[in-house]
């Protein structure tokens, strides 16, 4: 799943934004403008996602979901509001979409011929390495 394919879901009612001073680049303006944007996302109430992709979201983004089954996510890195908005919302589809993304299955392969025969040769001389440090006197 990529972050287009998320966003024609109506996302936009349930996230919720703050915003606050940040701690960033911005001289004075730091003092003055809350740029800091934080947002939050409650998975457990979202009619946007079916429940399979709820327990998924769950189960991968728990470090960043609170007790109350939010997803927290903060930016402050720009200096404008509008920008650390987007930087933030670029994020939230972002990580939803490598949450939801299945991996891929391995395909089991075995060995090349010419990697099996690399291999022996590397034994081989390994073994003749040792051979002739063994000292035979004994």
């Amino acid at each position: 799943m990529t972050p287009e394919e998320l966003q024609l879901r109506d996302f936009d009612k349930e996230i919720e934004f703050s915003y606050s001073r940040s701690s960033g680049p911005g001289g004075q303006n730091v003092n003055k403008v809350n740029t800091r944007v934080e947002l939050r996302f409650n998975i457990l109430t979202s009619e946007s996602l079916s429940f399979p992709e709820k327990e998924l979201l769950l189960k991968k983004l728990i470090n960043k979901i609170n007790k109350e089954g939010e997803l927290i996510i903060v930016s402050q890195s720009e200096r404008s509001q509008l920008r650390n908005r987007e930087n933030a919302s670029g994020k939230f589809y972002i990580m939803l979409a490598r949450a939801l993304t299945p991996p891929k299955k391995r395909k089991p392969t075995s060995p090349t011929r010419a990697s099996r025969e690399r291999r022996l040769d590397n034994k081989r001389i390994t073994s003749e390495k040792k051979q002739i440090r063994r000292n035979t006197d004994l």
